[in-house]
């Protein structure tokens, strides 16, 4: 773990990204896996490379693009994170935290996260859209593990409306415009990089999990110790181990994902322009 994070710390990140733009963000976009594509609809597009960003993270899965994407989406002032960053890839929790603490110093307060997922629900499909309610993470580890910085909220905070109800309905009714039906249920966090094990779905299944992921919890978590506004989405790719006869593949996952990328992109452009 480092130990030079502090406000200082994330402030430079977000220094450096208003720097190259003439506005702010209101509302932050996180992608996942297979779902980069929804970048392609922002308007007057900024781009940045992670690499060029102070005391930023680098995103070292193929499928994510490792950009910071600026611009207009459904009328709003959007930061896109085309790419995010998981505990899988070397990342210590705490360190999790930094995309979100970037975000809300550039003046986000609306946070939108999206991720594949795989079915524990047997009543799921592939390729339907999941609202995350809640989420169960068994792991210990937080991001917001080792010393607190007060100006991003206090030591410890509640998260019983970490996934905002209000913007739960509000997806709820950009759906229903859009004849989209959606699942609602509780995300389980595995920290992967493997594929959950049947024993484990069916341990998930029991707890109440509907379904299961490798993301978006810490950023979640994040995001309510700093008083953001908060949805996020899961895209079912699979279905979870053991529910069929047949392994998970991340070929399926990638294929499902292409699928129906389109369709949760306008639901998000959708809700954005709503806000």
């Amino acid at each position: 773990m480092r130990q030079n994070f502090d406000h200082q710390y994330y402030q430079a990140s977000a220094d450096y990204i208003l720097s190259q733009i003439d506005f702010k963000p209101e509302v932050g976009l996180i992608l996942g896996s297979t779902l980069g594509g929804t970048a392609d609809s922002i308007e007057n597009p900024v781009t940045l490379d992670y690499r060029d960003i102070p005391n930023f993270l680098q995103s070292t899965v193929k499928s994510h693009a490792g950009k910071l994407i600026l611009g207009q989406l459904a009328g709003k002032n959007v930061a896109c994170l085309s790419g995010r960053f998981h505990y899988y890839e070397g990342y210590d929790f705490e360190e999790l935290a930094a995309p979100v603490r970037v975000l809300k110093l550039m003046g986000v307060e609306t946070l939108i996260l999206t991720n594949a997922a795989g079915a524990v629900n047997e009543g799921y499909k592939p390729g339907d859209v999941m609202l995350i309610k809640d989420h169960i993470k068994l792991t210990g580890a937080s991001p917001l593990r080792g010393a607190n910085i007060e100006e991003f909220g206090k030591r410890f905070f509640d998260v019983s409306d970490m996934y905002t109800e209000a913007l739960r309905d509000l997806a709820k009714g950009c759906a229903g415009c859009l004849g989209m039906s959606l699942r609602e249920g509780d995300y389980f966090f595995y920290t992967g990089p493997n594929f959950e094990t049947p024993a484990e779905i069916r341990a998930v299944r029991i707890l109440g999990g509907d379904a299961v992921g490798m993301s978006t919890v810490t950023e979640a978590l994040t995001a309510a110790h700093c008083g953001m506004k908060t949805l996020a989405l899961s895209l079912i790719t699979n279905m979870a181990a053991g529910v069929l006869k047949r392994p998970v593949s991340p070929e399926e996952i990638n294929a499902t994902g292409a699928e129906a990328a389109e369709r949760l992109g306008k639901l998000i452009a959708e809700v954005i322009g709503r806000l």
